[in-house]
């Protein structure tokens, strides 16, 4: 995975709680938990479910979530 940002924090899934259109997904790492709104598309595409790891990309004010595939 290669990305500009410089904040990228690994984890585990925790939770990812589903809406009409958006999902709140929960990230784990080690005791501090980081929850990113992302699509429901994105969530399919990227194919995240709990207990797996994740990433907690940062750059500004909004947080993206990256997975090795």
């Amino acid at each position: 995975m290669k990305l500009s940002a410089r904040n990228v924090l690994p984890g585990t899934v925790v939770d990812i709680a589903t809406g009409a259109v958006t999902s709140h997904v929960r990230i784990d790492m080690g005791g501090s938990i980081v929850t990113a709104a992302i699509t429901n598309d994105a969530v399919r595409e990227l194919g995240l479910a709990v207990g797996e790891r994740a990433y907690a990309v940062i750059k500004a004010s909004d947080v993206m979530v990256g997975k090795d595939q």
